[in-house]
């Protein structure tokens, strides 16, 4: 019976609103990926639509406690600075058989910048260790214990212990590139545009070593802090108001400070977006804008805009897919220097 309820709401939703359209993928960089990626599946006209999907089964959802492969060493709590006696975190996965430095890759975890876990990336971390990356996932400090721009210091902070050991660890120190979901997605944004920007640089340790990344991947991450949807919306409101220390309507200049848009120069890495046009948390104009800009200032860019998918899309099978694939080629082209021809 219940399954029956689901069935008709889906149904009604699907067929009362309009088709999702197909997804765009645009950018300066885009041919330079190679290849065709996987066929995004179908949008939906709202959340609701969509969890009746899932519920029916017709969406399937990745497995994020996935096991670790054979072939894949985790390293846990490595110490990559401190703060006081605060100790500051991140995890490694390596590839078992290897040959010379590897690029690496470091995963930021969202969770609205108050919550959240190094571990929440499991899936793609293990999946591009088997690829031949050294991948960190980095804990942070979150807003209930320090505001911004801690979370940002401490990213950077990582970014300069992994540099400044990369010999060690058997990395490319000239080959960094940072990813980064929702407030991952910010800190990978802040990170890749704000390389030149002392005060953020923070006092965690490794002073002087530069946290400079060659590639950044956001996906659905706030690029702008100083805009209507955070004014607007109780939700981003507070979240925003949490992440400052202060509210929204008196946060003044801290905005534009505290935003990845506030960045920009002819030297920023290039870039991967990937976003959903029903995201009701971060709007895809969001995106939007960050593509403007990389526009304006000639950085390669890649977006792949997909209709009908919220907040967390790639947690649906599917989606993940895509977005792996993406990243894949992606990173090929901009840490590796594979060319399309290459491959």
């Amino acid at each position: 019976m219940k399954r029956c309820l689901y069935v008709i709401l889906l149904v009604g939703l699907m067929y009362s609103a309009p088709r999702a359209e197909e997804p765009i993928l645009s950018g300066s960089a885009v041919q330079e990926l190679g290849g065709d990626p996987p066929p995004a599946p179908m949008g939906y006209p709202n959340a609701t639509a969509l969890f009746a999907a899932i519920k029916l089964g017709f969406v399937k959802l990745v497995d994020r406690d996935a096991p670790l492969p054979e072939n894949v060493e985790w390293r846990k709590d490595i110490e990559y600075g401190k703060v006081g006696d605060r100790s500051l975190k991140l995890d490694l996965y390596v590839p078992k058989e290897r040959t010379g430095k590897l690029p690496l890759l470091i995963f930021i975890h969202g969770g609205g910048w108050k919550g959240g876990d190094k571990a929440d990336y499991r899936l793609y971390t293990q999946v591009f260790a088997q690829k031949g990356y050294v991948v960190a996932s980095v804990g942070y400090r979150l807003t209930g214990e320090a505001k911004f721009p801690a979370c940002v210091n401490d990213v950077k902070c990582a970014v300069r212990y992994l540099r400044k050991n990369a010999d060690e660890l058997g990395i490319d120190a000239d080959r960094i590139g940072v990813v980064g979901g929702s407030a991952g997605g910010h800190l990978a944004m802040m990170t890749g545009y704000s390389s030149d920007v002392p005060e953020l640089e923070g006092e965690g340790g490794n002073a002087g070593v530069s946290s400079h990344v060659k590639a950044v991947v956001n996906i659905y991450g706030p690029y702008n802090l100083n805009d209507d949807f955070v004014r607007t919306n109780e939700g981003a409101n507070k979240l925003v108001e949490s992440f400052l220390g202060k509210p929204v309507a008196e946060a003044g200049d801290l905005l534009d400070k505290a935003s990845p848009a506030h960045y920009h120069d002819p030297k920023d890495p290039p870039t991967l977006i990937l976003h959903g046009t029903i995201d009701d948390i971060v709007p895809v104009d969001q995106s939007d804008q960050l593509a403007r800009k990389l526009t304006e200032f000639k950085t390669p860019y890649v977006y792949d805009r997909i209709p009908g998918w919220p907040h967390t899309m790639d947690l649906a099978k599917d989606i993940n897919v895509r977005s792996t694939w993406m990243m894949e080629h992606f990173f090929a082209r901009f840490l590796k220097d594979e060319t399309p021809a290459a491959k």
